[in-house]
């Protein structure tokens, strides 16, 4: 056996050319080198480079070959002999790949009883029911044949609105045109919603922000609600033409009348100041939630707010499916959003103060205030008390769009 010293000489030696020559000069590279040391060499370069004893044998044997003068059994610009080398796996289980695709795509390829219908079809699971199946495959020849076939791995997409109403078009254009009409009289017109409900407390919360270098801020491992925090419900006015908004954040509970009185605090702290004038308002809306075009409870509200007010209120909803055309989604909940991205919601005063910090290059300015009033659910609006609203429906799609009059 030779020492550990010219096992690390050659060692070195093959760091520095291994990656400069093909599988053929390799061997015989390192054929030369053990022949070079006599007895023993050959395990010295097998411990040396992690070559196989077969390797190098074989490398021996080319190196006779050409001392010998015979002529190279490679043809030329080959490594390898014509059909040499490892067999692809396809090659000698010409139906793996029709088996890996039903595994796949059970339902297109006439199996939904496959075992994977239902699980993760993970590379490794994949695999595992190749085998079961008699294929001796491993999982990075799974990936390497899925690879080949044209999948890769993909998230779910949305693009699938679901069946849309055949006034879908029709009422975008009406909502259109009202805004319009609206801005041409200076009347105002807002979009209203509710954002996404948030839990309050030491929470993760998403995105990031500029800290010291290893010194995130600390949140609870479960997002389980604090009975003496509570949670905050942010529901937002929007003016659509001054680019301005107002944010009501409850504490109880998403009702129609929470929603209203967060319309009228709006006009009340912001709205009048800009519209000194105003006979009317134009509110657009969701077709769904506190509200909805088909809540009772919300046209009683407003016309509370009306009464209040003495505004003649026209609503005008979007159709099912559609909240995403909603401008108050996109011109003040996503900056809301971004603003407190990665800082934990701690506090309603918290809460607050990040919303009314919101703002935007493109001049967005909000309002924010705590609404601590306790909203009562489960309320019952009888035809009688809708019959007495001043409540007159549109002759076009009267179920979304209608005016409440001060009474």
């Amino acid at each position: 056996m030779h020492d550990a010293s010219v096992v690390v000489q050659i060692r070195q030696k093959y760091a520095a050319l291994g990656p400069a020559l093909d599988e053929r000069l390799r061997r015989q590279w390192a054929a030369a080198e053990a022949q070079s040391l006599g007895r023993g060499g050959v395990s010295a370069v097998v411990l040396a480079t992690g070559m196989s004893h077969n390797t190098i044998d074989r490398g021996l044997r080319e190196l006779y070959v050409r001392a010998e003068g015979a002529p190279e059994p490679v043809q030329k610009g080959r490594v390898r002999l014509p059909g040499g080398g490892r067999k692809r796996v396809t090659e000698s289980d010409p139906s793996l790949v029709q088996a890996l695709e039903t595994l796949v795509e059970p339902l297109t390829r006439g199996d939904p009883e496959s075992p994977l219908r239902w699980t993760c079809k993970s590379t490794r699971r994949l695999a595992q029911q190749l085998r079961e199946q008699d294929h001796s495959v491993g999982e990075r020849t799974v990936a390497l044949l899925l690879h080949e076939a044209g999948y890769s791995l993909q998230s779910n997409r949305k693009v699938r609105e679901g069946d849309s109403d055949p006034d879908r078009n029709a009422q975008f254009e009406h909502i259109n045109a009202q805004v319009l009409a609206f801005q041409r009289r200076g009347q105002p017109a807002i979009s209203v919603d509710t954002k996404k409900k948030e839990l309050v407390g030491d929470f993760k919360n998403g995105g990031r922000e500029w800290r010291p270098k290893g010194e995130p801020e600390e949140v609870r491992v479960h997002d389980f609600q604090d009975p003496a925090l509570g949670k905050a419900i942010p529901y937002g006015v929007y003016d659509i033409m001054h680019n301005q908004g107002w944010v009501s954040v409850g504490i109880d509970h998403d009702t129609a009348r929470f929603a209203a009185e967060a319309i009228r605090r709006w006009w009340r702290k912001m709205g009048r100041k800009r519209f000194a004038d105003a006979r009317e308002l134009l509110i657009t809306a969701d077709g769904g939630g506190s509200n909805g075009s088909r809540c009772r409870l919300w046209k009683v509200a407003l016309q509370e707010v009306a009464d209040k007010t003495g505004l003649k209120l026209t609503v005008c909803h979007f159709p099912p499916g559609t909240s995403k055309w909603n401008k108050i989604e996109h011109r003040m909940f996503s900056f809301i959003t971004q603003n407190w991205r990665g800082r934990p919601l701690v506090s309603h005063e918290v809460i607050v103060n990040l919303i009314a910090n919101t703002s935007t290059t493109a001049g967005l300015k909000v309002q924010a205030e705590l609404d601590t009033h306790i909203y009562e659910t489960g309320i019952k609006v009888t035809d009688a008390e809708l019959a007495a609203l001043r409540l007159q429906r549109a002759a076009f799609r009267g179920d979304w769009n209608y005016v409440i009059s001060p009474r």
